[in-house]
């Protein structure tokens, strides 16, 4: 089986990660630099780079801790990432060298957070078939609620009710530059007092976040008479719209607010885009499900992705070695 070089990505790579990144079959800007980097200081990075020779064929952004890598710890998905001319011969023979790698560097696990089919441009399940061979052990699997754009969505009456309250209340939708008021007002008591907990991002890091990504990173306020009823920060990939945070006042309900928010986005906004991920509600690993939270996404025609989590035992990479007669 054919050998690939491994190595450690060094911040002196970033344009070459990028350039790799911007053409792969398999990658969102979440796996830019910029974005991934922004956290650095939380991770010790340990993202990967494969050669063929000179040329770049794969990469595997990852973070380490003590002897197990991670991909990556600060990010929604990950995995192995791909050049859309990726045969699986040559997919399994890249996981082999990364594996063995890793063995050989005190690596004894590697703990895989796959990226769900929607964010392909390809057909791209060529990892999962080589976790199956390395006997891979399935820790975790959340369940995503993703409307498909392109097919006719029957958005449930109850979700209707609330955009005709939404109407009736003379809301207005508006994209805003600025995260302050939604984090403030809305989001970040919110969580405090519901979850008792924090959003991924501070307010400085999302903005920064913006900054870099302007395109991709938007945020959008639903307000009655100036006032600040809700919001959704969605971050835009190529096909998919992915709801980051929603959050509402307590009016929510009565006033129509997100209903008639994501109805503005489904129906006006991304009505050209592929997918609207929503995200999981699950919690305990994958193993609860919030059952408010799924009806609501549900109700607007949403329908379940999975996304898997692995645990892989590096030393068995020779295992690979057995899969072609």
């Amino acid at each position: 089986m054919k050998h690939y070089q491994v190595r450690l990505y060094q911040p002196q790579d970033s344009s070459i990660w990028n350039a790799f990144i911007s053409v792969a079959k398999n990658a969102t800007f979440l796996f830019d630099r910029n974005f991934m980097d922004y956290h650095s200081d939380r991770f010790q990075d340990y993202s990967l780079m494969v050669f063929d020779g000179e040329k770049l064929v794969a990469v595997l952004p990852a973070n380490r801790v003590d002897d197990t890598v991670f991909s990556h710890q600060g990010l929604t998905y990950g995995g192995l990432v791909l050049s859309n001319k990726a045969k699986l011969s040559a997919v399994i023979a890249i996981f082999k060298s990364i594996l063995q790698f890793l063995h050989e560097n005190a690596i004894e696990k590697l703990i895989v957070k796959s990226i769900p089919t929607i964010y392909s441009d390809y057909f791209s399940e060529e990892l999962e078939y080589c976790l199956f061979i390395v006997q891979a052990k399935l820790t975790r699997r959340d369940a995503l609620s993703v409307l498909d754009l392109v097919k006719k969505n029957a958005i449930d009456s109850n979700r209707m009710e609330g955009v005709k309250r939404g109407i009736k209340n003379e809301l207005v939708v508006k994209e805003e530059s600025s995260f302050d008021l939604f984090w403030n007002t809305i989001l970040v008591p919110n969580l405090a007092q519901k979850h008792n907990a924090k959003p991924v991002h501070t307010l400085a890091e999302i903005t920064k976040l913006k900054h870099l990504f302007p395109n991709n990173i938007r945020q959008f306020n639903v307000y009655k008479n100036e006032e600040l009823l809700g919001g959704t920060t969605v971050f835009v990939n190529k096909k998919v719209v992915h709801s980051q945070y929603i959050s509402g006042n307590e009016t929510k309900n009565v006033s129509g607010s997100l209903d008639y928010l994501h109805h503005h986005l489904i129906k006006e906004v991304f009505k050209d885009y592929h997918f609207h991920d929503f995200g999981i509600c699950n919690e305990y690993d994958g193993r609860m499900i919030n059952k408010g939270l799924l009806f609501w996404k549900e109700s607007f025609g949403a329908k379940t992705v999975i996304q898997n989590f692995y645990e892989v035992e590096t030393r068995n990479f020779s295992i690979l070695d057995t899969v072609f007669k």
